[in-house]
């Protein structure tokens, strides 16, 4: 079995992890009956997991969200379909490996999954750029989108990004036009269009392929317009600054969901969706078809009114205040 990779928030169940290890240990040696205090123990460390993970600050959130053996997009299709083909290229000379998609099916429905994948160490970080899709990413994510269309497929799409790559040849190949396209594009599909934050949603990288009717979003998965790092930068010129900074920019699923950007926060299990990522698969699976009989049902006019209202009503300011103060005079 892997060794877990523990947070340092985590790091008060070590010793208790070190103590159920000894005792099965101790099990597998002698002839000993431990069940007992080995239940208690469990039990015991199974709680305080609980206790730590339901009083996270949204800088713990970014670490669980970025935890290396969470589930990736890969993971979770692998989960859900046992006949999935993966489409490659853009048709434009490139195949780019951080964004990821192809056909599968979830129940009877055949449907377009799609996602952006990290790497599980370094060298296929690298070989996937840390999830950072290049402008090539998101024209293959449109070719896909596409096909979708055309054949009718939902498309499901998974966002797990810091954000698009921003290296100088991703500017020089269009990355802002790739992803405005892709926007653009998005709202004219004609079958619906759920997304899924499942790990870090970061910048426009997570919106090329965000605009859904349906946006849903794991607890522990954090959302958000810009890195708390580079939003530290920015304001105070100090990305020792970025707990302040996840704090403000409201990243959570539960502060998103009060907001309106997020219609649904699927609950994870205790201690996050890596220490039990096929009960993750699960609840994730059971949500997508839920939300796919509801958008199905609809009329295609209703779905494109309703995908429209949904993003028209964002954003909006409540300016009261400026009344009280004499301001609008």
């Amino acid at each position: 079995m892997p060794r877990r990779y523990l947070l340092e928030f985590e790091k008060p169940l070590v010793e208790l992890e070190k103590q159920i290890e000894q005792i099965r240990e101790l099990a597998r040696d002698s002839e000993v009956d431990v069940s007992q205090q080995l239940l208690q123990l469990e039990t015991l460390a199974a709680r305080r997991r609980e206790e730590i993970f339901q009083a996270l600050t949204p800088a713990q959130k970014i670490q669980v969200a970025r935890h290396p053996q969470r589930p990736s997009t890969l993971d979770f299709i692998q989960m859900f379909c046992d006949d999935w083909v993966e489409l490659h290229g853009d048709r434009n000379g490139s195949d780019d490996k951080a964004l990821i998609g192809g056909i599968g099916r979830i129940g009877e429905k055949s449907v377009m999954l799609m996602g952006q994948q990290k790497g599980r160490d370094t060298k296929e970080n690298v070989a996937r750029n840390f999830g950072m899709a290049t402008p090539g990413g998101y024209r293959k994510a449109l070719r896909l989108m596409r096909h979708a269309d055309r054949f009718n497929l939902p498309i499901l799409s998974f966002i797990d990004t810091p954000g698009a790559y921003a290296g100088l040849l991703a500017e020089e190949q269009g990355q802002g036009e790739a992803i405005a396209v892709n926007l653009r594009e998005m709202f004219s599909f004609r079958v619906p269009i759920i997304a899924t934050v499942i790990g870090e949603g970061g910048s426009g990288g997570a919106l090329g392929i965000g605009v859904a009717d349906r946006l849903l979003m794991f607890e522990h998965s954090v959302y958000t317009v810009a890195s708390p790092e580079a939003c530290a930068s920015i304001l105070w010129r100090d990305a020792a600054k970025a707990p302040e900074a996840a704090a403000a920019l409201k990243i959570t699923g539960s502060d998103l969901l009060s907001l309106g950007v997020v219609d649904e926060v699927l609950k994870e299990p205790s201690g996050g969706n890596n220490w039990a990522p096929l009960q993750a698969g699960e609840v994730l699976k059971q949500a997508l078809e839920r939300h796919l009989n509801e958008l199905m049902a609809l009329s295609t006019e209703q779905l494109l009114e309703n995908r429209y209202s949904k993003f028209r009503s964002m954003g909006r300011v409540l300016e009261s205040s400026a009344t009280e103060t004499g301001l609008s005079a």
